[in-house]
């Protein structure tokens, strides 16, 4: 937007109303000139004489213009207009024409910016219905991101040279080895959980073998991948959303796409494959610290020796309850890190966004890996297995 001013002020502006009908504008409309004619504004009034009153504005005393008149003599005609006032402005140069519709048009694009959603909801079917419609959306559109990632894991194993090994080492390092501590303290005290709230009950029917069942089954089957998804889910699904969230606002993944570089490709494929990998290593590594918690404790409150409990353990516990458990890690995985991958894509704006999406990723990825869970539960007994 060019202004149109003068350096000093010979003329202030001013308006005058010499019918109710009428008004003529004078002087310099500036930054400088405006002076008291802001104060003058509201008193300017139009009798309506008649359903579809018009007003006529003389500008042709108007020696100078710049945004600032222009913003105070928008208002005034957005004012005259919204009182049902026909405006008529005639006799204003060219240059000042055009400045004021250049005002206009930004006051028009911030009034259709305003986001529908400040209006209050007249009901609780209009609030659900919009909750439905914006969840809809969302769904759709991480479907469409599974999609994209799933065209872009076949075409690089289609031509292997196009997968970044470094990423993906890097990321199997800090998704994996680095979670090794904290996988194994939370399984191992979990296994010791398991076996102390089921001994006194165990003990009271002189069964206390059975505790290598309880522990053996519960763990391999459905707490050691599920305590390991969760805790990779807030640890390295958060971390997903937080880094490439950061990246967007940034403008970092603007910058790659302006070099040629695909986001997917650094970003996302790296990931999603690393913690392919990685999930089913850590959710074994659960299994055999779940299962010596649960033993160390068998043989604290049930006599039960390390012997006897690992003698019992290869009966109570076949193979195919330990693959149950192992085929659950990597679709855990892809959903822990398509889902931090994608809300990280979804941050605009600045920090607050970042934060706000990275706690959706973590909310998400529990949520729905749980019910992918509870799904696998179903079908496994359906199959009987």
């Amino acid at each position: 937007m060019v202004d149109v001013t003068m350096d000093t002020v010979t003329s202030p502006a001013s308006i005058a109303q010499p019918t109710p009908q009428e008004l003529a504008l004078s002087g310099e409309w500036t930054a400088r000139g405006l002076g008291n004619v802001q104060a003058q504004l509201p008193e300017i009034d139009v009798l309506p004489s008649a359903p579809g009153t018009s007003l006529s504005i003389d500008g042709s005393a108007v020696k100078a213009l710049d945004s600032s008149g222009a913003w105070v003599l928008q208002a005034l005609l957005c004012r005259m207009r919204k009182q049902g006032t026909e405006v008529q402005l005639r006799g204003l140069r060219a240059e000042f024409t055009t400045l004021l519709a250049a005002a206009e048009q930004q006051t028009d694009a911030q009034s259709a910016a305003a986001p529908a959603t400040a209006m209050a909801p007249s009901s609780r079917l209009e609030t659900l219905g919009r909750s439905t419609v914006a969840a809809g959306s969302q769904t759709l559109a991480l479907l469409g991101f599974v999609g994209e990632s799933a065209v872009v894991f076949a075409r690089s194993v289609a031509n292997p040279s196009r997968f970044r090994w470094r990423p993906m080492l890097f990321n199997l390092r800090t998704a994996g080895f680095d979670a090794l501590p904290i996988v194994g303290l939370l399984s191992f005290l979990l296994g010791i959980v398991v076996a102390y709230q089921s001994a006194s009950q165990l003990r009271q029917y002189g069964a206390n073998i059975f505790v290598v069942d309880l522990v053996g089954l519960s763990m391999l089957r459905e707490f050691a991948p599920l305590i390991t998804a969760i805790i990779i889910a807030g640890r390295s699904g958060s971390a997903y959303a937080a880094q490439i969230g950061t990246m967007a606002v940034t403008e970092e993944i603007d910058a790659m796409r302006t070099l040629g570089i695909a986001p997917f490709e650094l970003l996302v494929l790296p990931k999603i494959v690393a913690l392919l990998i990685a999930l089913p290593l850590l959710t074994v590594f659960a299994d055999i610290l779940g299962v010596a918690g649960g033993m160390i404790m068998a043989r604290t409150l049930l006599d039960v020796g390390f012997t006897e409990f690992l003698d019992r353990f290869a009966q109570a516990v076949s193979v195919t309850t330990f693959l149950i458990g192992i085929c659950k890690a990597p679709v855990f995985a892809g959903i822990i890190a398509v889902v931090g991958c994608y809300q990280g894509f979804q941050t605009k704006g600045g920090a607050d966004s970042v934060g706000r999406q990275t706690t959706r990723s973590v909310v998400q990825s529990i949520f729905l890996v749980i019910v992918a869970d509870a799904l696998f539960s179903v079908a496994f007994s359906v199959l009987d297995l």
